[in-house]
C-alpha cells in the first residue's frame, strides 16, 4: 500500500495491494477534505469492477476517531455503510467497516485492518 498527498494536501489517494484467499486485486481509496463543511469524503474503486466507484462514505474525526456514513445496496439490498479510523496512535491506525440493513440499529462488521508505518516495524 501507498498513499500521497492531492489536492494540496486536502485529499490523498492509496494504492492497495488485496492478498484474499479468492485472489490477489488492487484497489484505490479517494479521500478529499471539504474545509467548509470539515468532513472528509472517501470513495473506493476495485480493480476486480474497474467501471463503478462506490458511493463516498462521509464523515469526520474527533478525539483521534473518525466516524463516516454511506448508504449504499449490497447484492441488491438497501444498507447503511459505517467506518471507523481509529487514529488515536498515528504510528498504528485502524480501519474497521460495518454493515447494516436495518438502518443503522445493528451492524456487522465485516473488514478490518491495522496499518503500520513503513519503518516502525
Amino acid at each position: 500500500m501507498s498513499t500521497r498527498k492531492v489536492l494540496g494536501g486536502y485529499g490523498n489517494v492509496e494504492d492497495n495491494v488485496l492478498h484474499l484467499p479468492e485472489g490477489t486485486y488492487r484497489a484505490l481509496a479517494l479521500r478529499s477534505f471539504d474545509s467548509r463543511e470539515r468532513q472528509w469524503a472517501i470513495w473506493w474503486l476495485d480493480g476486480r469492477a474497474p467501471g463503478r466507484i462506490d458511493v463516498p462514505v462521509v464523515g469526520t474525526f474527533e478525539n483521534g476517531v473518525g466516524t463516516f456514513f454511506a448508504d449504499d445496496t449490497f447484492d441488491g439490498v438497501p444498507i447503511r455503510i459505517r467506518f471507523h479510523w481509529f487514529a488515536t496512535d498515528p504510528a498504528r491506525p485502524r480501519w474497521e467497516q460495518a454493515f447494516s440493513s436495518d438502518g443503522g440499529a445493528t451492524w456487522e462488521t465485516n473488514w478490518t485492518m491495522d496499518f503500520v508505518r513503513a519503518g516502525a516495524c
